[in-house]
């Protein structure tokens, strides 16, 4: 590891250029055939990873000094794609469809940037990929007789994986499985697969969760050895763990969860002292204590991450054993926690701290409902219950609105959307779908978190040890441009420019649009233009907390970054300076890597609760298809506006749908507009619509605004076919129903048929003989006659005095001559009119 750091920091001085191994050898002043050998060993790893570049010439440099980017590929449904730089900041590379070179989504690649897209947007073709991201796919298995295909439930990768006959493995039609990738496209040839689970029938009860589960790759059960290693903790605690720690199991302390909550890692207490100010202490379990580094449990929650919360389970970072035995603050048991000590004066300022290793013994297990009930809704009932309590919880009422006041006069933004939370049968059908309410009882927990994760934040920046932090950085300068020009056809302004803006002003410009028509939208479009939050080896700030420190100190239960933390925390109070500069270079080096990984799977987690979301969502309205209710507008794009109803559920109005006009896309107002009645749709915008169809294995829905035109041809009208006559005659147009004829004619009285009086050939025939053996006893026709008269027949051409068998036959060729060069000079006269 130090050889490869030392080479990639030599390759990036301004001074280098590619080289070969040789004058690498020179240029390390290597002298024997050992340390040459580790070079190139070290060469090719560093190759194979992506991190160096050999050139054709056998020269190596980095990536960023060759016009390249390493990172990963995100792709679309349509083909496209965007390479995610793995340096922090760097922008975004986008992908043709047909420069993929045979990359899947989720892959290491190199792309080289070879132009700017539309816009300042960089455009790119992928050169390499130096890892592939996905090895398995979930999907549905289709049966093809001699082979199958497996249709992915993630759309982004793009292609079908083939499965031939030998590879299937038991797999039938419908059936959802899990496929190993065991050859990866080449060209337009798909991927090809081995099947190696079968999750079930497509339609079977679990099986879609089970799908999104191994789809995220999200591990289920622990291994058997970490299942020990969480056994062999014990159920309580010893006197000799107590000692070394601060006694706290006389002050009257509490949790306050949610009902169905069984890992109760936090507890909270505030006392009056004799100078007037109030003691908060934020007490968290020691999880770091029973998960010591480097053990199969810390490798397990490294490698998980953080706790995930889908819709009918929770998939744990730690074993029930310890999250919700020995590591869960049950109330009346002792329990080893690390404590925050906060002294705040009359405003909420913390005026004093202390961080140690506690034991505490909670008094209760109180709920957020209880603790509303008791102070919002002066419930006789519990307050008589919990009378010792009452006064401790109308203390807390009031520093925790102190110190929201104090959060938002600083500046901190304060995004108030509503969180669904679905219910979900036996069987994971759901039921109902509510809200998750955000009382004084979830604001109190919510305001004193916040207070400890700041402070320790705060007390490891100064100290100047390696840390883990939470960080937000300023948004995007573009970005926030566009909200600011946006948020003027509403008629508000923010003074600033770009990153220059403090978040104050954008919390003001909340409070303003709160409970106007325009208040969902402008806080959409804020929310949008902000970038993600994440965890960083380096203390950054957080934008949206309007606070310079910040780190997650509260849930080392669910949170793999909280038990780091905990970890650098238990260091300091056990070794206080006397911490090596060898530990301190490894926490260094290590920090930034854990920083990464926690950020991936904690996006990981959230991309899987979210598909599960909407995919009981979509199962919710497959039963509702037709009928009709009020939404607001969400969002609007080029191809449609989505519609949220007051359930949470979203879906979208395809433009296809809306019938009455032609609508344009207006970007920067966020609306589609009527070209010809100038109607918009905006967010925000109350619309009623219709459930038009649901399409559970996409998790779509798709919406139809009540009263619009069915679709068809916009403003069209009732017409009336006009029928062209390929014998060279126009028909004219007829309307209504009519009677026609065998033939498909109509009858047209006072006229004749043609059709009907058409004579056989045979007739014809006849009828000519019978002229021919009579002619000699009639008188021919005068020249210049116009009309046959009344009895006399019209003679053929040719027919006439002297007309003989050898006379006919010779006008009948002269005739086809005359006809044959009349058409030859028709057909060169067009031919002269195309040249020309």
């Amino acid at each position: 590891m130090e050889d490869q750091e030392k080479i990639l920091a030599f390759m990036r001085e301004q001074a280098y250029h590619p080289m070969t191994v040789r004058e690498l050898e020179e240029a390390f002043g290597i002298k024997d055939s050992a340390t040459f050998k580790e070079l190139v060993k070290t060469l090719n790893a560093l190759e194979a990873s992506g991190e160096v570049i050999r050139t054709r010439a056998n020269r190596y440099g980095v990536p960023e000094k060759m016009n390249l980017v390493r990172g990963r590929l995100q792709s679309h449904p349509k083909g496209f794609g965007f390479v995610i730089p793995e340096t922090q900041g760097a922008e975004d590379v986008y992908v043709h469809a047909n420069d993929m070179n045979g990359a899947l989504h989720g892959d290491t690649v190199l792309v080289r940037v070879e132009k700017e897209a539309g816009g300042n947007r960089l455009e790119g073709q992928i050169i390499r990929i130096v890892e592939r991201g996905m090895k398995q796919v979930v999907g549905t298995f289709k049966d093809e007789t001699y082979y199958a295909f497996v249709i992915p439930d993630e759309k982004r990768l793009g292609k079908d994986i083939f499965i031939p006959k030998e590879a299937y493995n038991g797999a039938v039609d419908g059936h959802k499985v899990v496929v190993n990738i065991v050859r990866y496209p080449e060209g337009r040839v798909n991927p090809e697969g081995e099947v190696v689970e079968i999750l079930g029938h497509k339609n079977d009860p679990g099986v879609d969760i089970l799908s999104i589960i191994r789809k995220f790759n999200l591990p289920e059960a622990f291994p058997d050895d970490v299942l020990a290693e969480a056994e062999a903790a014990p159920d309580e605690i010893s006197e000799e763990e107590i000692s070394g720690r601060r006694d706290l199991r006389e002050r009257m302390l509490v949790t306050i969860d949610g009902a169905d909550a069984k890992d109760l890692d936090d507890a909270v207490s505030l006392e009056r002292l004799p100078n007037g100010n109030l003691r908060l202490g934020v007490h968290i379990a020691d999880v770091s204590y029973y998960v010591r580094e480097k053990s199969q449990l810390d490798n397990e929650a490294y490698r998980r991450g953080t706790s995930v919360y889908l819709v009918d389970r929770v998939i744990p970072m730690l074993p029930h054993r310890l999250s919700n035995g020995i590591c869960s603050l049950n109330p009346q048991v002792d329990r080893l926690t690390i404590s925050c000590d906060m002294e705040m004066d009359a405003n909420g300022n913390t005026v004093k701290y202390d961080i140690f290793l506690s034991v505490i013994r909670t008094d209760e297990r109180m709920t957020y409902a209880d603790v509303r009930s008791i102070l919002e809704d002066k419930d006789e009932a519990l307050i008589e219950k919990y009378s010792r309590l009452v006064p401790m919880f109308e203390d807390m009422k009031e520093l925790a609105l102190k110190l929201r006041k104090k959060r938002m006069q600083r500046g901190a933004i304060d995004f108030d959307f509503r969180e669904a939370k679905i219910y979900v049968d036996e069987e994971g059908t759901p039921t109902e779908i509510g809200f998750r309410t955000r009382s004084i009882a979830e604001q109190i927990i919510e305001e004193f978190m916040l207070a400890a994760n700041e402070t320790v934040a705060e007390h490891f920046h100064w100290m100047k040890q390696p840390f883990m932090y939470r960080i937000h950085e300023d948004p995007n300068a573009e970005k926030l441009m566009a909200f600011m020009e946006f948020i003027t056809n509403f008629g508000y302004s923010i003074r600033g420019k770009g990153n220059s803006v403090h978040p104050r002003a954008l919390q003001q410009l909340l409070e303003e649009v709160k409970g106007t028509p325009e208040e969902i939208i402008i806080s959409t479009v804020m929310l949008r233009s902000m970038k993600q939050a994440r965890y960083d080896a380096e203390s950054l700030g957080h934008y949206g907390l309007s606070t310079e420190f910040y780190t997650h100190f509260t849930s080392p239960i669910r949170r793999y970054p909280d038990l780091i933390v905990h970890r650098r925390i238990r260091e300091w109070i056990e070794l206080g300076n006397q911490i090596s500069e060898k530990r301190l270079g490894y926490w260094a080096e290590q920090m930034p890597v854990i920083a990464e990984h926690a950020s991936q799977r904690e996006r990981l987690a959230v991309d899987a609760e979210r598909e599960t979301d909407d995919l009981k969502k979509a199962e919710f309205m497959l039963e509702r298809v037709g009928e009709e209710f009020e939404g607001v507008i969400s969002s609007v794009t080029s191809f449609g506006i989505f519609v949220e109803l007051p359930n949470t559920i979203e879906g979208l109005v395809h433009v296809s749908f809306l019938t009455d006009d032609y609508y344009h896309y207006h970007e920067k107002m966020f609306a589609l507009v009527g070209e010809r009645t100038g109607k918009q749709y905006r967010i925000g915008d109350v619309v009623e619509v219709r459930v038009a169809n649901v399409n559970v294995d996409e998790r779509t829905i798709d919406f139809e605004i009540v009263g619009m035109p069915k679709a068809g041809f916009r403003g069209s009208r009732e017409r009336t076919p006009r029928v062209i006559d390929g014998r060279g005659g126009d028909r004219k147009p007829t309307r209504g129903k009519q009677d026609r004829s065998r033939t498909g004619r109509p009858d047209r009285p006072g006229k004749p048929d043609r059709q009907k009086d058409k004579k056989h050939p045979a007739e014809i025939r006849q009828k000519y003989k019978d002229r021919r053996k009579t002619e000699g006893n009639k008188p021919p026709r005068r020249a210049g006659s116009g009309k046959a008269s009344s009895g006399e027949e019209v003679l053929p051409i040719g027919a006439g005095e002297g007309d003989t068998p050898a006379k006919r036959q010779k006008g009948f060729w002269e005739d086809l001559v005359k006809s044959k060069k009349k058409n030859r000079k028709n057909v060169a006269s067009q031919a002269k009119r195309k040249r020309r």
